[in-house]
């Protein structure tokens, strides 16, 4: 299979504009392009969906003029697909931003830390708009210079997924969104067809799924009998309210950024089980991040109460609840706390991902820490290359190149991807659907339904 052109879009939070790249249906990935709230580069378009400032911390790990304070100081996905590149599995790459200004910053920043660190591994990339420009659209330029079969990946604030992702499409472009997918069910749903009709993959970024405890824990669920009860917990500490400060609450809430994770874990266990979501209550907690200067309207905790039915037999039901925090310690040893419990009806399980066995006490730091290398592993290996290729973080997005690919060779097609259970687009609707209906349930005050009618979901 030839490589992929990946095309990568960046857009800072401020203006609340969305950054599209566009890439073209091949036997390979030739271009790829990122669109991001920060640099990225990679064979794929991408866009860089978690919230930060400025220049997206998961794509670069360039955040407000330097390396990230968090656990990704050279960002996962710029990274990633820089490496792919190597390996031949991605060909051209393009970033796209709103700020063109400060391209500059982060080429330096990537080359500082990724080239002079890992044997001069090349982090060069197509920018748009050019370096002394502003321009919000510059994402469709961008797009438009891409071919049927390239494609892009999307890591943009939460509203601009759904019109990126659909302008992509349009022009039959591959795409992958990171998580949520997109805020309203109707948008999942209308994405789905347009997709379809247009013959292109998209697939969410839901990495999890791909950490060896978590896919470990599905298949063994298969064998535990009816499902009965699942409780997740997910937090990041209140330092990153700072990054976050500019969209949260107002374009975007906690549930989306963090439950997005575990409601998706979770269907992934027990949709191979015949269970669909019937209903969600939802509530919240407030104070502390509104204290620290973000919106009025920003919410500290929130936990989603969900009830599940087997399709095949509405009498057997089973509960899940979903909680996700912003407002967690400064140090509290681990940057994402997170954890589940399963319980079945002939077995349980319980997985502890923010602590794996392996702490780090250190002096500059002041604080006993917890690391976690199977999602991302910057240290290099003998010979001084990067060597994460087997991290959870890594193997995500090489997923979705290698779907690409496969479309683009005639190998599979995207209905095929759908049918191996991947965190495809169609294979995420019902944690879009949970997403929806949590923040309805907050905003209206009331249980919100979700409905199944053959392949349309719907919320009452």
């Amino acid at each position: 299979m030839e490589p992929l052109n990946v095309l990568m879009v960046r857009q800072p939070r401020p203006p609340p504009r969305i950054v599209t790249p566009t890439s073209h249906l091949r036997l390979s990935l030739p271009h790829l392009l990122f669109l991001a709230s920060s640099f990225d580069l990679c064979n794929c378009a991408d866009v860089w969906t978690h919230p930060q400032i400025g220049t997206g911390e998961y794509t670069t790990g360039f955040v407000g003029g330097g390396a990230s304070a968090s656990d990704k100081k050279v960002g996962v996905v710029g990274l990633t697909l820089f490496d792919l590149r190597r390996r031949g599995k991605v060909s051209k790459l393009g970033m796209v931003g709103v700020n063109g200004t400060k391209f500059p910053a982060i080429r330096e920043h990537l080359d500082r830390n990724i080239t002079q660190a890992y044997n001069g591994l090349d982090t060069s990339f197509d920018s748009f708009p050019a370096n002394d420009k502003v321009d919000p659209d510059a994402y469709k330029a961008a797009i438009d210079g891409l071919q049927p079969g390239d494609a892009i990946t999307i890591f943009t604030p939460d509203p601009t997924h759904y019109p990126i992702a659909l302008y992509a499409v349009e022009r039959r472009v591959h795409v992958l969104l990171t998580k949520p997918a997109v805020k309203l069910l109707e948008h999942h749903q209308e994405l789905l067809r347009r997709a379809a009709a247009n013959g292109v993959y998209v697939f969410v970024e839901h990495h999890k799924r791909f950490d060896p405890a978590y896919s470990d824990a599905r298949f063994k669920a298969r064998t535990l009998g009816d499902f009965n009860y699942f409780y997740a917990y997910m937090s990041q500490p209140k330092y990153q309210l700072e990054t976050f400060k500019s969209w949260a609450g107002r374009e975007s809430d906690i549930s989306y950024y963090l439950n997005s994770h575990h409601v998706d874990i979770c269907d992934s266990m027990v949709q191979q089980l015949g269970y669909l979501p019937v209903k969600v209550s939802a509530s919240s907690s407030k104070g502390v991040a509104t204290d620290l200067g973000c919106a009025d309207e920003t919410e500290d905790t929130i936990s989603l109460l969900v009830t599940w039915a087997k399709a095949a037999d509405p009498s057997k039901r089973a509960v899940g609840v979903y909680t996700a925090s912003w407002t967690a310690p400064q140090r509290a040893g681990v940057h994402t706390n997170q954890y589940f419990h399963y319980l079945a009806a002939n077995g349980e399980i319980r997985v502890d991902q923010a602590h794996r066995g392996y702490d780090v006490a250190d002096d500059a730091a002041g604080q006993l820490q917890w690391f976690n290398p199977f999602y991302m592993r910057y240290a290099p290996d003998e010979d001084g290359n990067f060597n994460g290729q087997t991290g959870y973080g890594y193997i995500s997005l090489e997923k979705f190149v290698d779907g690409c690919r496969a479309v683009n060779s005639g190998a599979a097609k995207p209905e095929d991807l759908d049918a191996k259970g991947l965190p495809t687009l169609r294979n995420t609707i019902a944690t879009t659907a949970i997403l929806e209906a949590g923040r309805r349930s907050i905003d209206e005050g009331r249980e919100v339904g979700i409905v199944v009618e053959g392949d349309e979901w719907k919320l009452v």
